[in-house]
């Protein structure tokens, strides 16, 4: 018989391998079914404490590979402000929750496959050493993926605000793993993988964009003031470029094309700010940044000022309804910021402050209703496509393709 007609649909498989082909296919199927799941998880089954030990075990497995190329697989920023000695101990108590979850509906057979996944997932990380790994000297300028970012930030991220949002709701009964949760997952991942790159070009456009404008007597008047006072000047000057820039995202159609992006979201949660086109994010970021570096903020302001752009950007998009009093406004909140994500017409065009309120007021651009939330979120019209690449790919696409 010719080579050419020889049967190939059955493929042979090696005694010794066999019997390991549907374990690893379940145990992979299972990790798969779970990241394509929407809706809420059943209750009683092993599923909910699965996938938090599949999720600490995959934070975990990551973890220990940073421990092994930190040159390579973390932040040279964020290196110098966190403890590696608290993160060691982070990942002991996170390998002991997850095994002892996994383990435990494993041998109860209660979402077996699962369990497994996360089961073989901890014991991969304890064997390339675990929370125990050294770490040795390592040159600083190499290139970098911000894999300790990630880990920090969603770790910490969901832990804070999934309890806040599960305690105190705005829409009550609104599930962890809503509907296009994926996908802002996807940009809650790449924009944290990318971090190295972003910062490259953002620090490259700013100094070359704005070195010319640095005017030293300035520079030494803000850095004179009480610490309060220029974190205070710090959050206006950010918010006032913040204000301008994301009202041309609205008024401009070709840069709503990209703004359109962070919009399509129709549910709000603390994920829902991660979506975000990739030009959008460095475009902003060297703009406010820039005005930033012109005053000449002091590196302590800025680390605080970094700090709470990252809280108040997930707590403006979070499910979570804490009563503000009249400081509602003064301070975006997330109700405040809710509306802004609205389809309703009052609500288009509303509402573009970062930080400040008193700046929609101001400038007459906050939304006039005695509702408490939107009827609906997302662009109107609903012509956003699904997915990461797709919507990063939207800005491009010709307008006779999309029904915008």
């Amino acid at each position: 018989m010719p080579k050419s007609s020889i049967d190939t649909s059955e493929t042979s498989v090696s005694p010794l391998v066999a019997p390991l082909v549907a374990p690893v296919s379940k145990t992979v199927g299972s990790v798969v079914e779970v990241f394509n799941e929407s809706g809420a998880l059943p209750v009683g089954v092993g599923k909910i404490t699965g996938v938090i030990a599949l999720s600490l075990g995959i934070l975990c497995f990551l973890g220990v590979l940073a421990f092994h190329f930190p040159q390579y697989l973390t932040t040279p920023e964020l290196r110098q402000k966190y403890s590696v000695d608290l993160i060691r101990y982070l990942m002991l108590g996170a390998l002991l929750i997850a095994g002892s979850l996994a383990l435990v509906n494993t041998v109860l057979g209660r979402t077996r496959w699962l369990n497994a996944a996360a089961l073989v997932l901890v014991l991969a990380t304890a064997a390339l050493g675990g929370h125990a790994v050294p770490v040795a000297d390592f040159p600083d300028h190499t290139p970098y993926i911000g894999l300790d970012w990630f880990i920090l930030d969603l770790l910490g991220s969901s832990a804070i605000f999934i309890t806040l949002e599960k305690l105190l709701p705005f829409h009550k009964g609104q599930v962890i793993f809503r509907f296009e949760w994926q996908t802002d997952f996807a940009h809650f991942i790449v924009n944290h993988f990318l971090v190295g790159l972003m910062l490259l070009l953002v620090n490259y456009f700013v100094h070359r964009f704005f070195g010319w404008a640095i005017y030293t007597p300035l520079q030494q008047a803000v850095q004179s003031t009480p610490f309060v006072i220029e974190l205070l000047l710090t959050i206006l000057v950010a918010d006032l470029v913040q204000y301008w820039t994301h009202r041309a995202y609205h008024e401009v159609p070709f840069l709503w094309r990209f703004h359109a992006v962070h919009h399509s979201t129709k549910v709000m949660d603390w994920m829902a700010g991660s979506r975000l086109h990739l030009m959008e994010i460095i475009s902003t970021r060297v703009l406010v940044l820039g005005a930033l570096y012109i005053m000449g903020f002091s590196k302590s302001v800025m680390d605080v000022y970094i700090l709470i752009v990252g809280l108040q950007a997930v707590l403006n998009h979070a499910n979570v309804d804490i009563p503000w009093g009249w400081l509602k406004y003064v301070i975006v909140t997330p109700n405040f910021h809710h509306w802004h994500h609205s389809s309703d017409q009052a609500a288009l065009d509303r509402n573009y402050s970062a930080h400040f309120s008193c700046l929609d007021y101001l400038f007459g651009t906050a939304v006039k209703t005695n509702k408490k939330l939107p009827d609906d979120y997302g662009v109107l019209g609903d012509y956003m496509p699904a997915g990461f690449v797709n919507q990063q790919l939207y800005p491009f696409t010709p307008k006779n393709k999309v029904n915008e």
